[in-house]
């Protein structure tokens, strides 16, 4: 048996993380292995192994990871004191800011279309539209109606794949997504 190889840095769970959102994103969920993250990592698979027991929990973990900031965005613009229909605007830009400024976990997120992490995503984006749903109606004092939230979740949600698949970020539409979240409150 070889000596164990020594490390510049001891590997740590958002390592692995980071490595594997990128390969999830670019090559799919079947197409990346656990060996394949390891050697993008140049770390033995049993590293990986001795912070995730499986490929799916690390899915997971990213996923559970990514929602957090998400939430976590919402609830810093829900904090701010500004009027109702400020907030509004801002939970709103606030969306398309957090998708287009984290392009992989977002794809991750809303777009992974694999059967197999199906189950994995189901309990994120419930969570997390659901706090959306709920500071929409708050913020329109109660006068909208479910389908009327769930289109505007469309709308954003649109706008962001749209821009997620030409790799622009939000600075680079910025103008444009205001516009459309101006647009998108006139409706309202």
């Amino acid at each position: 048996m070889s000596p164990r190889k020594a490390v510049d840095q001891e590997l740590t769970r958002d390592m692995i993380m980071d490595v594997a959102r990128e390969l999830f994103v670019h090559e799919g969920y079947q197409h990346v292995s656990m060996r394949k993250i390891a050697k993008q990592l140049d770390y033995s698979h049993g590293a990986i192994y001795y912070h995730f027991k499986n490929k799916a929990e690390l899915f997971f973990a990213l996923v559970q990871k990514d929602f957090a900031l998400l939430d976590k965005e919402l609830e810093r613009i829900l904090k701010q004191s500004i009027s109702s229909q400020q907030k509004l605007k801002e939970v709103l830009l606030g969306f398309i800011r957090f998708g287009l400024n984290h392009q992989s976990q977002y794809e991750i997120m809303f777009m992974t279309k694999d059967e197999e992490v199906q189950n994995y995503l189901n309990e994120g984006p419930n969570r997390s539209y659901e706090k959306f749903a709920q500071s929409v109606y708050k913020l329109c004092d109660h006068n909208i109606s479910v389908k009327e939230i769930w289109s505007v979740f469309l709308s954003i949600h649109g706008f962001v794949a749209h821009y997620c698949r030409s790799g622009q970020s939000y600075d680079e539409v910025q103008t444009l997504a205001e516009s459309h979240v101006e647009l998108l409150l006139r409706a309202l």
